[in-house]
């Protein structure tokens, strides 16, 4: 079950990315509440594509061999952390509203904490099934 989330949640953080290379106008006007965070940056998009786009390699190698893949997983899940981190602080400070941080949980959280606990160092004879 785990190698199969892995799995689903590489290739739904891999198609993201992509969307972000490949039209991040159209993402960045699609996506909500986007559009409410400032000035469109394609070029900053992009920047995020790529970060997304690790996650993604790194979930997908953690379905393939999670015993030598959880360190890039791992990463992949400290940036989701992060950038998770800035939507808390931008809600602390007054910079998002209530109901853009609550669309937030599904697309932004949810990735993260998924991420951290696919890929959280195993136990010596754990494995991923």
């Amino acid at each position: 079950m785990r190698r199969t989330l892995a799995f689903i949640l590489g290739f739904a953080l891999g198609a993201n990315s992509l969307w972000m290379l490949a039209a991040p106008d159209t993402w960045y006007h699609a996506v909500p509440n986007v559009a409410n965070t400032g000035p469109i940056n394609l070029h900053f998009i992009r920047d995020i594509g790529c970060a997304y786009f690790v996650a993604a390699f790194g979930l997908f190698w953690l379905a393939r061999s999670p015993l030598r893949a959880w360190p890039a997983a791992l990463a992949g899940g400290a940036f989701l952390a992060l950038h998770a981190m800035v939507h808390v602080w931008d809600f602390a400070v007054g910079r998002e509203h209530a109901h853009g941080f609550l669309t937030d949980l599904p697309a932004v959280f949810l990735p993260a904490i998924l991420t951290l606990w696919l890929a959280w160092p195993p136990s010596r004879g754990l494995r991923m099934e």
